[in-house]
């Protein structure tokens, strides 16, 4: 089984459809997150299938698309009150 690796990514997407469309994409790849920013673990081949879903909605010539992949073994510092995961059949145990 692929090793799952956890990725910051984000998006700035200008006409309203699109966000929505990109919101949606994203949705099915996050374990959390808030506004446009979003935690994602993920297998070589997911990141590669979220990629080409986030690229098939947006517009490169306006929109914005940014994945950063994070150490595991550097500590998590959050700061504010975070949300729980829209999706309420996600488990996540870290």
């Amino acid at each position: 089984m692929a090793q799952r690796q956890l990725f910051l990514a984000a998006y700035d997407v200008r006409e309203p459809k699109r966000l929505q469309r990109a919101l949606h994409v994203l949705r099915d790849y996050t374990c959390g997150g808030q506004k446009s920013v979003f935690e994602c673990y993920l297998t070589p081949s997911e990141k590669q299938r979220l990629k080409r879903r986030v690229l098939s909605v947006l517009d490169e010539t306006e929109d914005y698309f940014l994945m950063v992949p994070l150490r595991q073994s550097a500590p998590v510092k959050a700061v504010g009150t975070a949300s729980a995961p829209v999706d309420a059949s996600f488990l996540y145990i870290g």
